[in-house]
């Protein structure tokens, strides 16, 4: 049985909370086999979708620690 959960939301909408969450739920959803291959390439596609907007997350939230740790706090004026 496959869940739905309302309008589907574009994944760039999406924070890395609601994304990885609803991989979980994908990945959850595929494991236990959808009832049509045309629903399990949906799911499939969504869940792809997903995880690469958790890896810009990812990604981005290295970016700004690299940035910062970069950036010297402590360092006298020049």
């Amino acid at each position: 049985m496959t869940e739905t959960k309302g309008p589907v939301t574009d994944v760039a909408d999406l924070s890395f909370e609601d994304a990885r969450d609803e991989l979980v739920s994908v990945v959850a959803q595929l494991e236990q086999g959808a009832p049509t291959l045309e629903e399990s390439l949906r799911l499939w596609e969504r869940g792809e979708a997903l995880a690469q907007r958790c890896e810009q997350w990812l990604l981005g939230a290295k970016r700004r620690l690299d940035a910062a740790r970069s950036t010297p706090d402590d360092a006298p004026p020049g």
